[in-house]
């Protein structure tokens, strides 16, 4: 849960105890200080910052997240748990500063990825279906409720999509 200054420092500590520890001669300490330093590096790849930043998200502090976002220099390398997490993140920041293609287009990216579950999903699909609704496709906009129809847990969701297919059908006629 470090930035990635943090986890710089941490890996150059672990790599100088490693030289430190070969040059006294004390090989397993310089294997598990090698080790420590293989954690950091894979999860400074795999996790980044992304974690961090859903802290920051949580709190509604959106430039601060967007900040620590902004730290992952390859999202294509994250697992697929954080990736999720990481475009939904970035589509709702997006969307806060109301620029609806930029989420749409992250939007789209987080659907194909594994969220929280189930329900988590189906509002990044109502999302979409929203984010069409106000470009006036209706056939999309139906495409994507139907889909989080199937994938919608809570009532809430479900008063929402049918919110939404109301509106659709709407615009339809």
């Amino acid at each position: 849960m470090y930035n990635k200054l943090g986890r710089y420092v941490l890996m150059a500590i672990f790599a100088f105890s490693a030289l430190i520890s070969l040059y006294c001669q004390q090989h397993q300490l310089a294997a598990i200080s090698g080790l420590l330093f293989c954690f950091i590096l894979w999860s400074h790849f795999k996790h980044s910052s992304v974690l961090l930043a859903s802290k920051h998200f949580k709190n509604s502090d959106y430039d601060k997240a967007e900040k620590v976002l902004n730290e992952v220099d390859n999202p294509d390398r994250l697992a697929k748990g954080r990736r999720g997490f990481y475009e939904f993140m970035r589509a709702n920041i997006a969307l806060k500063r109301e620029d609806h293609d930029l989420a749409e287009h992250h939007f789209q990216i987080a659907s194909r990825f594994p969220l929280g579950g189930k329900n988590d999903k189906a509002y990044v699909l109502i999302h979409l279906a929203n984010l069409a609704l106000r470009k006036k496709d209706s056939a999309r906009a139906l495409a994507y409720t139907e889909k989080a129809k199937e994938l919608a847990t809570s009532s809430i969701a479900l008063e929402i999509i049918t919110n939404i297919e109301k509106e659709a059908k709407k615009l339809a006629n």
